[in-house]
């Protein structure tokens, strides 16, 4: 009777220990190629089991804190500044205007060649040509846009930059223009 009850126990614990083992999530023992939607999507919660959200909060651009502007202080700035200060940390599409007559791909080469010289300068922009002589440089940082724009009307063929509206020649647009009207008089 003794060795009855030992049984008994013995397969009453293996009989608790299989249960416990089949609630557990089961291990896939295939190749990555033969999975199915479902085992993808066990993989997935597999993977994402234990860690929290902790970054749900700040990949929403909703989220993410303007810097507080100081009243006080905008007093003394220029324009540029204030613009700078209120873009900043917010989205900004730079509107920039190739001067002459070029072809989509000489515009295309350009401004990639300027979207390039940004990019070395840490002026994150995306670059989207609209029209034969005109590309949209979008600022994930407006800020940056005004520090852009610094550069862009430096350069021989630009004939202007757009932010807000706000027409800035390209410095050697400007003196073609002088000259033309120079030589109306």
């Amino acid at each position: 009777m003794h060795k009855f009850q030992t049984l008994i126990v013995f397969l009453g614990l293996i009989l608790i220990a299989s249960c416990d083992y089949k609630g557990s999530k089961p291990k896939i023992n295939k190749d990555i190629r033969d999975f199915s939607d479902a085992d993808m999507e066990r993989l997935l919660d597999q993977w994402n089991d234990g860690e929290e959200d902790e970054f749900d909060d700040l990949e929403n651009p909703m989220n993410i804190k303007q810097p507080e502007i100081n009243i006080n202080e905008l007093q003394d700035k220029s324009p540029e500044d204030l613009l700078k200060l209120t873009k900043k940390g917010k989205t900004l599409m730079t509107f920039v205007k190739v001067s002459g007559n070029p072809t989509k791909e000489e515009a295309e080469e350009l401004t990639k060649l300027w979207q390039t010289a940004l990019w070395n300068n840490h002026l994150q922009a995306e670059r989207y040509m609209v029209d034969d002589d005109r590309a949209i440089f979008m600022f994930k940082d407006g800020a940056q846009a005004l520090d852009a724009k610094e550069y862009l009307v430096q350069q021989e063929r630009c004939e202007s930059v757009t932010i807000e509206n706000k027409v800035f020649k390209g410095k050697h647009h400007e003196a073609e223009t002088e000259s033309d009207s120079k030589d109306e008089l």
